[in-house]
């Protein structure tokens, strides 16, 4: 996956992360799978820039 596409999927995920937090609470299951989601993204992310 380049750059650009990684980027949109973190903005994507994070939108949802938002979502979810709103409907379940932070500390919801759902909201944490999601954070552990964007965590990775951001990650891939960051591996592709160096």
């Amino acid at each position: 996956m380049d750059k650009k596409a990684l980027f949109i999927e973190i903005e994507q995920c994070r939108q949802e992360m938002l979502a979810l937090s709103e409907e379940h609470g932070l500390e919801s299951e759902h909201v944490l799978a999601s954070s552990e989601k964007l965590d990775e993204l951001i990650y891939a992310y960051l591996k592709k820039s160096s």
